[in-house]
C-alpha cells in the first residue's frame, strides 16, 4: 500500500485529490494538510511514501517544506510530487533543486495523478504527464556543467545514458535486450556510486555530465 500525505491549503482542491487517490486500491492517504509546515509535521509523523504538495501554500510554502523534508534524516525516504498550476520554468527548477522527485499540474487526469503517485513512490520511472519529463530535461540542460563521474561499467553507462533520455526500467531492459530485474539493480548501483536520492536527480546528474543530449 502506497502512503500518501495530501498538503494543499484550498479545502476542495485537498478534499478532490484524496478522494481521488483514496478511491484507488493500492493508495491510502494517510493525510492532510494546510501549508507546508504542516505538511512537514505529517510526514515526520506518518512517514509517508509520498507527499503531493501544493508550491503556493501560506506561511511556509511547498517548495521550502519540500527542502525540509528531503534533507531530514528522518523523511529523507520521503518522495515529493509538487503539485502546482503553474508550468513556469522557475517553479520547476526550485522544485527539483528542493529535492522533488517530479511536478504534475493541477489539471491532471486522475488515473494520470495516481499513476505519477504509483511512479514516484517505486522510482522505477520518470514522471507522468510527459511535460515533466520535458521539464526535467529542460533543467537538466540549463544546469549543464562539466563535471566528471566517477567510473562506470559499461553497463552502467549504457543505463544511465538510457535513463537520462527518459526511458523507463522496462524499456531500457528491451532496449539493452537484458531483465527488468538487471535494469533496476543497475539503477540502484548508479544511485548509490552517484550519490542521489532518487531517479530525478540522476536523470539531472546525467545531463550535466552531457549524457542524454
Amino acid at each position: 500500500m502506497i502512503r500518501v500525505v495530501v498538503a494543499d491549503d484550498q479545502a476542495l482542491v485537498r478534499s478532490g485529490f484524496s478522494l481521488i487517490l483514496g478511491a484507488e486500491d493500492d493508495i491510502e492517504v494517510v493525510a492532510e494538510a494546510v501549508d507546508g509546515a504542516s505538511a512537514l509535521a505529517a510526514a515526520r509523523e506518518h512517514l509517508p511514501d509520498v507527499v503531493l504538495m501544493d508550491i503556493r501554500m501560506p506561511g511556509m510554502d511547498g517548495i521550502e517544506a519540500t527542502g525540509h523534508l528531503t534533507t531530514s534524516p528522518r523523511t529523507a525516504n520521503v518522495k515529493v510530487l509538487v503539485l502546482t498550476t503553474f508550468s513556469a520554468d522557475d517553479y520547476v527548477v526550485a522544485a527539483l533543486r528542493a529535492g522533488a522527485s517530479g511536478f504534475v499540474l493541477k489539471d491532471t487526469e486522475p488515473a494520470e495523478l495516481a499513476r505519477a503517485v504509483r511512479v514516484v513512490a517505486a522510482g522505477d520511472a520518470l514522471l507522468a504527464p510527459e511535460v515533466t519529463r520535458q521539464m526535467l530535461v529542460r533543467f537538466a540542460q540549463a544546469e549543464r556543467e562539466l563535471i566528471t563521474l566517477p567510473d562506470l561499467t559499461q553497463r552502467e553507462h549504457e543505463v544511465l545514458v538510457a535513463v537520462a533520455l527518459g526511458l523507463s526500467n522496462r524499456e531500457i531492459a528491451d532496449r539493452l535486450v537484458v531483465s527488468y530485474s538487471t535494469v533496476k539493480t543497475h539503477v540502484s548501483h548508479l544511485l548509490t556510486k552517484l550519490g542521489v536520492r532518487d531517479r530525478a536527480q540522476l536523470v539531472m546528474l546525467a545531463h550535466r555530465a552531457g549524457l542524454g543530449g
